[in-house]
């Protein structure tokens, strides 16, 4: 008597149409924050977009924030976009519900991005290959804080890879 086995495996590449995919979702969640606020400007979505799909098409991007701050720390309307690996059969929601009607004065726009581990072990040479299409640099500054919390609200998807979405939240 013979036995058999045999395993299916499911392998996806992620490419940059994955990533434009991706990008494209964060860049309308930001011309709704436009809509509602007043910022970004378009040429800052483009470059953002265009960031985006440059670090997640190389693996590089850890975290990054959008939004509005006081002082020191984010307010409502703030968005904090997470890479990770797909789990499962995985979630692409579609943008938006980005809340209006938020008191914003005496804030100012801004964003913030930390990178993953992938770009900190990597060499620089690989790094310098993979990050020459930036649409800009960005210059060290210290995190800054959240004045409320995080409520993870959306999750966008392709390929083999996942950008979980987190709105900041006032306490009131």
């Amino acid at each position: 008597m013979s036995s058999y086995s045999f395993s299916l495996s499911e392998s996806q590449t992620f490419t940059v149409t994955h990533a434009r995919h991706m990008a494209a979702k964060v860049a309308t969640d930001l011309r709704r924050m436009q809509r509602f606020y007043g910022q970004p400007c378009d040429a800052w979505i483009e470059e953002y977009e265009a960031e985006l799909i440059v670090l997640l098409k190389a693996g590089y991007l850890g975290e990054v924030t959008y939004g509005y701050k006081r002082g020191n720390d984010w307010i409502e309307p703030s968005l904090r976009y997470t890479a990770g690996d797909l789990v499962g059969s995985g979630t692409d929601d579609d943008p938006g519900r980005v809340r209006q009607g938020k008191d914003i004065s005496g804030a100012s726009f801004s964003s913030y991005l930390t990178y993953s581990p992938k770009y900190r072990n990597d060499s620089s040479a690989n790094r310098e290959v993979a990050l020459k299409e930036l649409p800009f640099s960005r210059d060290g500054a210290p995190e800054p804080g959240i004045n409320g919390y995080l409520d993870n609200d959306k999750t966008y998807s392709a390929g083999s890879r996942a950008l979980t979405r987190a709105s900041v939240r006032s306490y009131s």
